[in-house]
C-alpha cells in the first residue's frame, strides 16, 4: 500500500523562502563577478547590500535599490547625480580712468578802458542861468554857454553832459524834475552852437546831491519864503557841464589836462537867488 504525502501550508512558505535565499545569493554572486568591487553601505545608504558590504547589482549591471531608496539617497556610480554646470564668473570690465581736460588758458585780463579826457569842466549856478523856479535861459545864462561855446571849437568834442542839480526845499518829486527841465534847456542850447548836436546829453539828479551837507540845518522852515534858508541852500542849485574829448596844441600834440576845470560865478550880483 502506497502512502502518498500531502504537503502542509508550513511546508509551501518554507520551501519559497529558501528559493528566495538561493536567488539573493546568486543575485550577489553575480554583482560580485560583475563589477570586482561594491561599495560600504556605511556610504551607500538606500542601496541592497550583499554579505560582503557591496552593493549588489541586477542582471544589467545596475544597483539594487532598498525599499527605503530617495533622491537624497542617489550616489555615484549607481545613480548620475545631476550637478548644475556654473558658468565661469564674466570678467568684469574695468572702466578706465578718466583723463582730465587740461584746464583751459585763462584769457588775459582786459585792460581797464582808460578814462575819456576832459577838455572843459565847470559848475554854472542857476542864479546865473534861470529866474526862481523857471526852466527858462535868462539872457545871461544865454552869454555864459556862449562863453563856453567858444572856448573849445577848436576841440575835437566827443560829448558833452549837462548835469542839473536842485536843493532840498519843495518835494522830491518837484526837485528831481525841475534839475531835468534845466539840464535839458543847458542841453538844447549848446546843442545849437555844436556842429554835432546829438553828442550833449543831459541828466537831472533833483536833491540827491547837495553841496552844502550840514551848513543849512536849524535854519528855520524848510520853505522859498525862508530867505535865509535859500540863501545858504545856494550851492546845491546848479548846472554842472562836462566836455570830454581833445584839442591840439602847436606841434600838433593832444593838449594833455589844459583847461581841465573852470568855474562860473556862484551867483547873480544884484539878482535875487533862484531854487
Amino acid at each position: 500500500m502506497t502512502m502518498r504525502f500531502k504537503p502542509t501550508r508550513r511546508l509551501g512558505a518554507i520551501v519559497i523562502g529558501a528559493a528566495l535565499t538561493a536567488l539573493a545569493g546568486a543575485a550577489s554572486a553575480q554583482g560580485t563577478a560583475s563589477t570586482g568591487a561594491g561599495t560600504r553601505p556605511a556610504s551607500m545608504p538606500g542601496y541592497a547590500v550583499a554579505t560582503d558590504g557591496r552593493v549588489v547589482l541586477s542582471g544589467f549591471g545596475q544597483c539594487v535599490r532598498s525599499g527605503h531608496w530617495t533622491m537624497a539617497n542617489a550616489a555615484e556610480p549607481c545613480d548620475r547625480i545631476a550637478v548644475a554646470a556654473v558658468p565661469p564668473p564674466a570678467p568684469v570690465a574695468v572702466a578706465p580712468e578718466p583723463k582730465l581736460a587740461p584746464a583751459p588758458a585763462l584769457a588775459p585780463a582786459l585792460a581797464p578802458e582808460p578814462p575819456r579826457p576832459v577838455i572843459q569842466k565847470l559848475t554854472l549856478s542857476t542864479d546865473v542861468l534861470f529866474d526862481f523856479a523857471s526852466a527858462e535861459l535868462k539872457e545871461g545864462g544865454k552869454r555864459r554857454l556862449d562863453e563856453l561855446a567858444g572856448q573849445i571849437k577848436d576841440a575835437d568834442v566827443d560829448e558833452i553832459i549837462a548835469v542839473g542839480h536842485a536843493d532840498r526845499i519843495a518835494s522830491d518829486d518837484y526837485n528831481q524834475k525841475l534839475s531835468e527841465a534845466r539840464a535839458e534847456a543847458v542841453k538844447e542850447y549848446l546843442a545849437s552852437k555844436a556842429s554835432n548836436a546829438n553828442r550833449v546829453t543831459a541828466q537831472g539828479k533833483g536833491e540827491s546831491s547837495p553841496m552844502t551837507g550840514e551848513d543849512c540845518k536849524n535854519m528855520g522852515p524848510e520853505r522859498g519864503s525862508n530867505k535865509k534858508l535859500v540863501a545858504c541852500l545856494q550851492p546845491d542849485r546848479r548846472v554842472e557841464i562836462e566836455v570830454l574829448g581833445s584839442r591840439q596844441v602847436a606841434g600838433g600834440a593832444p593838449a594833455a589836462g589844459a583847461g581841465t576845470t573852470g568855474t562860473g560865478p556862484a551867483s547873480a550880483s544884484g539878482g535875487s537867488t533862484t531854487r
